[in-house]
């Protein structure tokens, strides 16, 4: 789907966003089969954008080939649905990422932050500003880990750079998100990407943030899709009634065991009888008896 900038921007602020997860076989390679059938599943829903290989789609495990063959099988699979590819690692492997992006048709692209290495906010702002000038398409920087940017940061890139149009934020800094918006609102999409965004939809909907990416669509779509709608009618019963008997208790699960906000959302498809395969290291699944946990927990949301 060909989107200018602006419209992505636009596209993505009027519904809820999701990650794919990627699929593998069970030596680990990349199932594209299976991922394709899911991307169409995925997108036969109403959501407003999916990110392809990004962290939930273990981004961080894939070679850059294996990233070039995802993003173009969602792209193929998708039908209307918009789909942002990923760039990530350092500023040329992240250039190279954008502009591939582009060849694979891509609506847009998701700048995850730089690998390993702190960077000062003069280093950030070339990185983020590298990727944009690389591509026509539009530019979502994603604020966490290593690529955390200061307000001012962000107001010269929004002023350097036209295609970046989106701020998804992953470190929860209520005061930076309340300036972007009152500030910037009018040129950046503010995104919810903190880890179980559903958690924190309704005070984040207060500062502009209308949408989120959630984990949980990829095997609770219609509950994710009724999740998102009463965040944007500011039902907070209905909302503290889900977070309370779901998303508080899937949260109970996730956290414990570092990287298990990836493996639960593939046990979560395992659960409903979509298997998507293993997570790949340095990730681990879920024990059994989490699994069997979390299948319990699923079922009362998925056959709702």
């Amino acid at each position: 789907m060909t989107l200018s900038p602006e419209s992505l921007r636009d596209t993505l602020g009027t519904g809820l966003l999701s990650f794919p997860v990627t699929h593998a076989t069970a030596d680990l390679t990349f199932d594209e089969g299976a991922y394709r059938e899911h991307v169409a599943w995925q997108s036969s829903y109403a959501a407003a954008g999916l990110f392809a290989a990004g962290g939930t789609g273990e981004f961080f495990s894939l070679t850059p080939d294996e990233v070039a063959r995802v993003v173009r099988a969602a792209v193929a699979s998708a039908g209307d649905t918009p789909v942002l590819a990923p760039a990530g690692y350092g500023t040329a492997q992240a250039v190279e990422m954008a502009r591939d992006a582009e060849a694979a048709g891509a609506a847009g692209v998701l700048l995850l932050p730089p690998y390993l290495t702190e960077a000062p906010q003069e280093g950030l702002f070339e990185h983020v500003r590298a990727v944009c000038a690389a591509t026509s398409l539009g530019v979502i920087v994603y604020h966490r880990a290593n690529g955390k940017l200061t307000y001012d940061t962000t107001a010269r890139l929004v002023e350097g750079c036209p295609n970046l149009v989106g701020f998804k934020d992953g470190v929860g800094n209520v005061d930076l998100m309340t300036k972007v918006y009152a500030r910037l609102g009018d040129r950046l999409l503010s995104i919810g990407g903190l880890p179980t965004a559903e958690t924190y939809a309704l005070p984040y909907l207060e500062m502009g943030v209308t949408t989120y990416s959630s984990a949980i669509y990829n095997f609770a779509p219609a509950w994710a899709l009724e999740f998102y709608a009463a965040v944007r009618a500011r039902d907070a019963a209905a909302v503290y009634r889900e977070l309370d008997e779901f998303v508080l208790p899937y949260i109970e699960i996730r956290d414990r065991r570092a990287g298990y906000a990836v493996s639960i959302v593939k046990a979560g498809l395992r659960a409903v009888g979509r298997d998507p395969g293993p997570v790949r290291p340095p990730l681990t699944d879920l024990t059994g008896d989490e699994f069997d946990e979390l299948k319990t927990l699923v079922e009362k949301v998925s056959l709702a």
